[in-house]
């Protein structure tokens, strides 16, 4: 993995882990872009390059006297983006090249000023957890889920993954009828790699996430899927839902 795409990867563990949010791709001129958005709001809008990701952050009025009141805590190159921004009818409109996880690091509290974290916990009512540290209880495979409930999370699947078949059921990770221990099926690769190395759970080993872990969608790309689409086709299948 290289850098790039070691800091998408924290671009999106930040803004789906702590933000409800539709992801609209459109085009910066014609640069591909992605933007986070609260209805017709953009909160941050990332543009796609070779070698960075450009965010594009707009402050209004009241966002500008937040960012004014605790500017000395920003190092100065923010300071300085900032001043030299231009201030337009709709706010003052920001770029910042992102190239590595420091400069995300950087400008995370600018996002928190745009918009307060709005994301919340998946339920733990019927909380079960697979060895890979998925959430069963909230998985479309699942056979202790509801029809009317596996129902609802089949259009968000196939928005986020291009509708596959969604028929094999399972009753979890290790009991007589999951789905690795019948009809011939072999182990998954996850299970495979824990038996190997005698752990309990994926993300109990240090080299998580890996090429073998099933952490579900997890890149960074131009693609339209919504706030909820996040929320049961995503986070199920993230374990710890990104910490949160």
């Amino acid at each position: 993995m290289n850098e790039l795409e070691k800091v998408g990867g924290e671009i999106v563990k930040f803004m789906r882990g702590k933000y409800a949010l539709d992801e609209a791709a459109g085009k910066y001129y014609d640069i591909a872009c992605l933007k986070f958005r609260q209805g017709k709001k953009t909160i941050l809008s990332i543009n796609f390059l070779e070698d960075r990701y450009d965010f594009q952050i707009i402050f209004g009025k009241a966002e500008r006297e937040k960012f004014e009141a605790q500017r000395d805590s920003f190092p100065q190159w923010i300071q300085d983006i900032y001043d030299s921004s231009r201030t337009l009818y709709d706010g003052k409109w920001m770029m910042f090249s992102v190239a590595n996880t420091e400069t995300f690091e950087a400008i995370k509290p600018l996002i928190y000023i745009k918009k307060k974290p709005n994301r919340k916990p998946l339920s733990k009512v019927n909380l079960l957890y697979g060895r890979c540290g998925h959430r069963c209880d909230l998985c479309v495979h699942y056979t202790g889920i509801t029809e009317e409930f596996r129902e609802m999370l089949i259009p968000h699947l196939n928005a986020v993954y291009g509708g596959p078949v969604w028929d094999m059921r399972c009753t979890g990770c290790d009991t007589p009828n999951c789905h690795c221990c019948c009809d011939g099926n072999e182990l998954c690769e996850p299970l495979k790699c824990l038996h190997t190395k005698q752990f309990d759970a994926c993300y109990d080993c240090i080299n998580y996430p890996c090429e073998k872990a099933t952490v579900g969608y997890r890149g960074l790309e131009p693609k339209n899927i919504s706030a909820d689409d996040v929320t049961w086709a995503i986070l199920p299948y993230v374990p710890l839902q990104y910490g949160n």
